[in-house]
């Protein structure tokens, strides 16, 4: 053993020495439908007009630190509650650590539901925080409401989050166990909506009934994955006690500027969600009509399917060896053996995924 690695294993926390880094996998050269990314670029008259909005910035100063001209853009677009707040992140993952970062003491625990999204508890473990997963129903995804009402009274979490529509099942949990569990709650409730540009359901107009409710989004669904910015809405007096722990200027010139620029024609991102939302249910049909393969209804803007026992990995490989790059889930949580996840891409690469898929399969 070098003497760095002892310096390492000395001082380098033990449950951040037993984990991997969030892995990215690389997709030169192939069909990227690994990632839930929206795969339209801006047309070309948008592109122009956003270049020269871009070339007029002065990048020798800092941005605006509150981001003002941004959140109105925000509250104005995304039908925010007017007596509601915000507070931007460098997307999602940043808003999460800073609740966490916030919330976070001796004893204290973070609840959600498993599978969720895999960053609740990774940035638990980096905030030394406990984590507490409870699983939904096997045969559904579905929220086990009883079982969650049960982990808050044993942990008393200090938040709790939960993504509607869930990462990575796709499903909606049902609106009225949902409110069941922020009435019950000790703490705070995260409704995590980044996926609110694929499905007609969303908290925000609850803001303001619940004391301890929040809504959090991102852009990066709706076609700014680039952008890295994402935003949570609530009561003043939260999302003030949270912007202690932000860090100064966390959403540099270039996002402000495209990003409200984006917003202000939000009806091309409106026509490219609305397409993924119809060409989401061709590719759920197509996936049905396949023998083997059992396709789980999403409003997001992938689709879980589950594979015959055993094949996930090969299947994975043979459509990766075939020029299209999906995501493996099959070993990230026993409820998800032998699933694969397909982002919904234009129609030509759905197309491609099929064909992948189907020449990948061996039943």
């Amino acid at each position: 053993m070098t003497d760095v690695q002892t310096l390492v294993e000395h001082w380098v926390r033990p449950e951040i020495r037993a984990i991997s880094a969030y892995h990215v996998a690389d997709a030169t050269g192939l069909i990227k439908l690994d990632a839930m990314e929206n795969p339209y670029p801006l047309p070309g008259d948008l592109r122009q007009a956003w270049v020269g909005l871009l070339s007029g910035l002065d990048i020798n100063r800092y941005p605006d630190p509150q981001a003002h001209a941004l959140k109105e853009a925000l509250q104005a677009a995304m039908g925010i509650p007017p007596e509601m707040s915000l507070l931007l992140g460098n997307g999602s993952d940043e808003i999460i650590q800073m609740l966490v970062m916030a919330l976070a003491g001796p004893g204290r625990t973070i609840l959600s539901v498993d599978p969720g999204f895999v960053m609740y508890r990774m940035i638990a473990t980096f905030c030394g925080v406990k984590y507490i997963g409870v699983p939904l129903r096997a045969d559904d995804f579905s929220l086990d409401t009883e079982a969650v009402l049960q982990a808050m009274e044993e942990h008393n979490p200090a938040v709790i989050f939960l993504a509607y529509p869930n990462n990575p099942t796709g499903n909606l949990f049902d609106a009225g166990d949902l409110l069941r569990l922020i009435e019950a709650a000790p703490g705070l409730v995260v409704i995590d909506e980044a996926y609110a540009p694929f499905t007609d359901a969303s908290f925000l107009d609850r803001l303001g009934q619940h004391d301890n409710l929040v809504v959090m989004r991102t852009l990066s669904k709706m076609g700014l994955a680039g952008l890295r910015l994402g935003y949570l809405a609530g009561p003043s007096a939260w999302l003030d006690a949270f912007d202690k722990v932000r860090m100064p200027y966390n959403i540099n010139v270039l996002t402000q500027a495209s990003a409200a620029f984006a917003l202000s024609h939000l009806q091309e991102f409106d026509r490219q969600t609305g397409a993924i939302r119809a060409d989401r249910q061709l590719l759920f049909e197509a996936l049905t009509k396949l023998d083997g393969i059992t396709p789980y209804p999403s409003q997001a803007n992938f689709i879980l399917a589950r594979t015959p026992k055993g094949q996930a990995s090969a299947i994975f490989e043979a459509m990766k060896q075939q020029g299209v790059l999906i995501k493996k889930l099959d070993g990230a949580h026993p409820l998800l053996a032998d699933c694969l996840r397909l982002t919904v891409g234009t129609l030509e690469e759905n197309a491609a995924c099929l064909r992948a898929l189907v020449g990948s399969c061996r039943f």
